[in-house]
């Protein structure tokens, strides 16, 4: 597995007194200014089995995906020389710099399209396209999408569940945790693969842990049970066509600022 958070390389190496330095920059379509990376953003960090707290690069591209200096914990630089060498792990996590993650303030839905479709062309132009799934995901709307109220997920009578407050999710049993009352906010999620169910949009209530939920069986992993989300998320499945005979969906290269085929 690759983790791959934007600008992971530290702009001043760690030393034996003072943390790595991450401090790149650049700037969004806008001219605004922001620096690249945002450790809140990155979450595989506070976990002892991924944590790269030094920002050490990888020793080397044949050990990216592997458990070495750099934990799984990758910068782009990293990822796109292991996809250019064929040593692509079976499973990234890819984060844009800020100045395109489509975060209102400091980037926008042109800065995010420049992002993913320059990332989607370039993987489409690899020998591995033919086995490969991208799945582009959001973790809040931000005020970009609509807002369209989905079921309650679970019950929840704690005052500082974030979704209504209160009891107004009913209430939940003393060994249910607390403050999960919903989905939240509706918002995109795309699969983009030869192997996607091509002019089809999903019915079923998918959400963010249905992306572990495809992992894990699509591996075979089993799931991480102590009641989290991945066992009862809606599978993926839906939105794939595995029949052997029928078309796989052609590369379809875009231009990464107008978005239109090239």
């Amino acid at each position: 597995m690759g983790l791959v958070s934007g600008r992971l390389r530290p702009t001043i190496p760690a030393t034996d007194t003072t943390p790595a330095v991450c401090g790149s920059t650049h700037q969004n379509v806008a001219g605004g200014t922001s620096t690249d990376y945002i450790p809140h953003h990155e979450p595989f960090q506070y976990y002892a089995q991924t944590a790269n707290p030094h920002h050490l690069v990888p020793s080397s591209v044949d050990q990216i995906g592997r458990t070495d200096q750099a934990n799984h914990q990758y910068d782009l630089e990293d990822f796109w020389a292991a996809a250019d060498s064929g040593h692509l792990p079976a499973v990234s996590f890819l984060k844009a710099a800020a100045y395109q993650d489509g975060h209102p303030g400091y980037s926008d839905p042109i800065d995010e399209q420049t992002f993913v479709v320059t990332t989607i062309n370039h993987l489409m132009g690899l020998p591995q396209w033919n086995h490969t799934a991208v799945i582009i995901a959001y973790d809040d709307s931000d005020g970009w999408y609509d807002h369209v109220m989905g079921p309650i997920a679970h019950q929840s009578n704690t005052p500082d569940d974030a979704l209504f407050g209160g009891t107004n999710c009913g209430v939940a049993s003393g060994s249910s945790f607390q403050g999960r009352c919903g989905f939240g906010p509706r918002m995109p999620l795309l699969v983009i693969s030869p192997w996607a169910r091509q002019n089809y949009v999903a019915h079923t209530p998918i959400d963010q842990s249905s992306i572990l939920r495809f992992i894990e069986d699509n591996w075979h992993l089993g799931y991480l049970g102590n009641q989290a989300s991945d066992i009862e998320a809606g599978s993926l499945g839906v939105l794939f066509d595995y029949s052997k005979d029928g078309p796989r969906a052609r590369r379809l290269i875009l231009n990464p600022v107008t978005g239109n085929p090239c």
